[in-house]
């Protein structure tokens, strides 16, 4: 149970990327390939990090959190602008997906059940991105830039949650 609940969990924060992006042609798409890579990157983690434990333990919640809250701020100083700044949705797609390499270290030392989370994880990531973007091409006339605000304040929050670990 910890296993899918530690997958949903990892997955959530795509929620908060995805339905931002009104206009993606490739919807399912691009969330099987998040969801790929929410299943990639966690088994990097638990592979690498038997060999890596101390060095990714100190910096993979840092680095995770710098990123979370630079996207954050982007989102948030970028709100007032009519102009949208597009990012290539594959490259959003692996942003998204890092924080699951560095948490999955850490599952990896509580021996959580690996295959299980994996399964979880990347169930969630492909549920929660696809809903997004659904979501965001039908609900951007009606909250405008306030669901960006929302969504920055949401990631820089997260960044200081995972800082305070």
């Amino acid at each position: 149970m910890q296993g899918i609940l530690a997958g949903i969990i990892t997955s959530i924060d795509v929620i908060g990327l995805y339905v931002l992006m009104p206009n993606v042609r490739y919807r399912f798409f691009l969330s099987v390939w998040t969801a790929a890579l929410h299943m990639l990157f966690p088994l990097l983690g638990f592979e690498l990090g038997h060999f890596l434990v101390h060095f990714l333990l100190e910096w993979g919640q840092w680095i995770s959190s710098i990123l979370l809250f630079c996207m954050g701020l982007h989102l948030l100083l970028f709100s007032r602008k009519d102009e949208k700044v597009t990012i290539s949705p594959i490259l959003l797609a692996v942003t998204a997906s890092l924080d699951a390499f560095s948490v999955s270290v850490s599952f990896g030392m509580l021996h959580l059940e690996e295959a299980v989370f994996i399964i979880s994880a990347g169930v969630s990531a492909l549920i929660c991105s696809y809903g997004s973007l659904v979501i965001a091409s039908r609900s951007q006339v009606l909250l405008g830039n306030k669901l960006q605000i929302i969504t920055g304040v949401f990631l820089i929050i997260m960044s200081v949650l995972a800082i305070r670990q």
